[in-house]
């Protein structure tokens, strides 16, 4: 499938505030867990030692897709993810199941309620607040990164077996406009 590109920056900031506020009110009772709503889920790997890493994949995150779009790995494998944001906006690459993916959603929407998520940049001043009123404000999940534009991490992952995994952003609106792809288990 060929994800559609944003028509201008705008269209797509414009679309994610609409999702956001409109899903505000749903989303603003959720609460956060360690883990990202990871922490009761099924097995989705666990960090991998850098020394077992067998291959590096690069991904790229753009304003409402990934290149490549979905990733095919082996059970057990540890792999090195390299990231980079060539996007204008905030975004996040996230291993989990789809499952884990919604239950996030609404710890990304507190994010974006205190200030710490704005389109184009990580307040961390509002994220140290959030920490210091709520005991959370930021990422900090082997299996996550959160990158403003044109920033990049890594990742290095251990991969579980007979999993059903995604990458996503789960920054309010983008999952919704496409950002998120199949991460694809093989014997």
């Amino acid at each position: 499938m060929t994800r559609s590109k944003p028509k201008s920056s705008t269209t797509l900031a414009i679309a994610i505030l609409a999702t956001s506020l409109l899903a505000a009110p749903a989303l603003a009772a959720g609460k956060h867990g360690k883990g990202h709503g990871h922490a009761a889920a099924a097995d989705i790997g666990a960090p991998g030692k850098p020394e077992a890493v067998t291959r590096t994949i690069e991904v790229t995150m753009f304003d409402n897709y990934y290149e490549p779009e979905n990733l095919t790995v082996k059970e057990g494998e540890t792999v090195r993810f390299i990231v980079r944001n060539k996007g204008e906006f905030v975004h996040e690459f996230n291993i989990a199941t789809p499952e884990m993916h919604l239950a996030h959603a609404p710890e990304m929407e507190m994010m974006v309620e205190h200030g710490v998520l704005e389109p184009d940049r990580i307040n961390w001043d509002a994220a140290k607040k959030m920490q210091a009123t709520m005991g959370h404000g930021m990422h900090d999940e082997a299996n996550s990164l959160l990158l403003e534009p044109g920033k990049s991490g890594e990742i290095v992952w251990r991969m579980p077996k007979h999993a059903t995994l995604q990458f996503a952003c789960n920054v309010p609106g983008h999952y919704g406009a496409g950002m998120h792809g199949d991460l694809s288990l093989t014997h």
